[in-house]
């Protein structure tokens, strides 16, 4: 049996450092709560983000922030129609002194990586970048080279522009652990963000965390107690995804093409774990599920022409399904 108390108490200590770390990106970012706590989701799950906004929402300086408050080398690479696989992982250089070829290592090798408008760049870029996310090394010509933990990538999408641009494919996307839609601030937010502009009083950021307790949080999240009734709602809503009829959702069947992989129900296991770590808990309840299940599922859950036709949308469907799929 677990102690559920120890291991409250426990998680209470060693999650400390997420509240301090949220506070000082919050010092930067104003407003964009969800982004800034989806990014540490990211990170301490160990997986990759697709972000989607229009230009001038901070998704930029907001992993850019996160990287200097947790001392953490970032790399921003500008994804472009000519941009090559060695512009991004590195190439072989020929010595003229030594006679031989030396490796020049690329951007890819830092801890957190800003790939700018992913689906702007060829898919051989594409391939480049999704192959280095999974298997967290890198080859340049016979030499494997490991990338340094943490390791993320965040991914930006334009959503207003696709002229000129490569869409991602569907089994590609699958390998970002959250889909994560940016909105808007707030008037008031807005107000605030201007004034901080226009007056030059953005206050400097400071490395308040090392990337070693990064990585330490990872094994502690693993820890998190999850009761069989949630892995069983877990496991339901993913189920629901791909057999919607079995859940009293038939109308859903011709909407949905194919539904959330098992890599779905291991991130949202994961990322529920994490979602109630960073709210100092030493255990899931259905609220953490529910939290993460549209950045987990949307960009997992492939719509119909069907659904295209009558403008209903993979978000719809997952409301759809933690509307019907009992609660434990």
């Amino acid at each position: 049996m677990t102690d559920i108390t120890a291991l409250n108490e426990r998680i209470q200590r060693e999650s400390a450092f997420t509240d301090l770390l949220l506070l000082e990106v919050g010092k930067t970012i104003v407003g964009q709560k969800t982004m800034v706590e989806r990014l540490l989701l990211g990170l301490l799950c160990n997986g990759h983000i697709l972000l989607e906004g229009v230009p001038g929402l901070a998704k930029t300086l907001a992993i850019k922030t996160l990287a200097s408050a947790i001392r953490a080398k970032f790399q921003r690479i500008q994804f472009t129609p000519d941009l090559l696989p060695a512009d991004l992982v590195g190439t072989m250089i020929y010595n003229q002194k030594n006679s031989e070829f030396t490796v020049r290592k690329g951007p890819i090798f830092a801890n957190l990586i800003l790939a700018d408008e992913i689906n702007r760049a060829p898919a051989k870029v594409q391939s480049a970048l999704l192959e280095a996310m999974q298997e967290r090394q890198i080859t340049i010509g016979e030499e494997t080279f490991g990338l340094e933990e943490p390791f993320l990538v965040l991914a930006t999408q334009n959503p207003i522009e696709q002229e000129g641009t490569y869409p991602l494919p569907e089994a590609q996307v699958d390998r970002f652990m959250l889909k994560v839609k940016i909105g808007y601030p707030t008037r008031e937010e807005e107000g605030l963000i201007m004034r901080q502009n226009i007056g030059g009083d953005v206050p400097a950021v400071k490395a308040v965390v090392d990337p070693s307790s990064i990585l330490n949080a990872r094994t502690v999240i693993r820890d998190v107690y999850m009761d069989e009734k949630i892995e069983r709602y877990i496991l339901d809503i993913v189920f629901a995804t791909r057999e919607p009829a079995n859940f009293k959702l038939g109308k859903l069947a011709p909407l949905i093409s194919y539904g959330g992989s098992p890599r779905a129900t291991i991130s949202l296991a994961l990322a529920s774990k994490a979602f109630a770590f960073i709210r100092r808990r030493g255990y899931v309840v259905p609220e953490d599920v529910r939290a993460v299940c549209h950045d987990v599922l949307r960009h997992r859950i492939a719509v119909t022409y069907e659904a295209e036709a009558e403008n209903v949308t993979s978000e719809q469907i997952i409301d759809d399904i933690l509307n019907t799929v009992e609660v434990p």
